[in-house]
């Protein structure tokens, strides 16, 4: 769980800085993540809740994604957060309680978009003897 709360973390500023590309990729490994957690964890008895709790709050946010909209974003990533908490509630874990981060959780990352065209035509550099 605690790789799902780093990319929850880096979601919200991946969301607020209107980086969206970075934002779906992190919605994505959350998923990824409840993904291994069902596969490799299935006897674990909270487990079989995370169906009840999480698909409505990661639905929620690819919605924000698409609209492309950090108010939309900010109103469903508290939705997202609400639902993880009551997952944690009805299983017990009341006391991990999830909120919206206010600081980044690493200092070497920037959450601001990267320009589109920057990812899809690299600069690359030719040496000289390469040229030939």
């Amino acid at each position: 769980m605690s790789t799902i709360q780093m990319h929850h973390a880096k979601l919200w500023f991946a969301g607020i800085n209107g980086n969206w590309q970075l934002a779906d990729f992190e919605i994505n490994e959350i998923k990824e993540s409840i993904e291994d957690i069902e596969k490799f964890c299935p006897e674990r008895p909270e487990i079989k809740s995370l169906a009840s709790y999480l698909p409505s709050g990661i639905d929620s946010i690819n919605y924000a994604i698409g609209k492309q909209d950090i108010k939309v974003f900010k109103d469903e990533f508290l939705f997202l957060t609400s639902s993880c908490n009551n997952c944690h509630k009805a299983n017990g874990y009341g006391i991990n309680v999830v909120t919206i981060p206010t600081t980044s959780p690493v200092s070497n990352q920037d959450f601001k978009p990267v320009i589109k065209q920057e990812l899809m035509n690299p600069v690359v550099q030719m040496s000289d003897s390469a040229k030939k």
